[in-house]
C-alpha cells in the first residue's frame, strides 16, 4: 500500500485567512493562488505569488483552508514541506516562506538559495 504523498506546501492559519482577504477584495474572479520560483536576485532564485486564472495541465493542485494554491511543476522540488504565513512587523507585512530546502539567503530578504529535494527511486 502507498504511503499518503504529503502536501508540498502548507498555509498558516494567518496566511490562509490573508489569502481569503486578499481573493475576496479581488477585482476578477480568480480561482486561486499560483506559486513558483524564478532565477533572480542575489542569492539566485526567488519566490513567485500570483493570482491564479487557469490551472496549467501540471499544476500541483494544494487545498488548504480554503485556498486552492497551484503550483508551478517547475518549483515543486524546491517548495516540498514549505510553509508559508504571513507576518506583521513594526513597518511592513508579508508572506514567508519557511522552507526546508532554502540553504541561504540574502541581506534584503528578497531571494534566496534552494537545493531542490531528490525524487525517491
Amino acid at each position: 500500500m502507498a504511503r499518503p504523498r504529503p502536501k508540498v506546501v502548507t498555509l498558516t492559519d494567518v496566511a490562509a485567512a490573508r489569502m481569503n482577504e486578499i481573493m475576496a477584495s479581488a477585482e476578477e474572479d480568480y480561482i486561486g493562488v499560483k506559486i513558483g520560483v524564478k532565477n533572480g536576485g542575489c542569492a539566485g532564485m526567488e519566490y513567485t505569488m500570483d493570482y491564479a486564472t487557469e490551472a496549467g495541465p501540471l499544476d500541483e493542485v494544494v487545498e488548504e483552508n480554503g485556498i486552492k494554491i497551484l503550483i508551478d511543476p517547475k518549483a515543486i522540488l524546491f517548495l516540498i514541506g514549505s510553509e508559508i504565513d504571513f507576518v506583521t512587523e513594526k513597518l511592513s507585512q508579508r508572506f514567508v516562506f519557511n522552507n526546508p530546502n532554502q540553504t541561504d539567503a540574502c541581506g534584503c530578504g528578497e531571494s534566496v538559495t534552494i537545493i531542490p529535494q531528490k525524487l525517491d527511486a
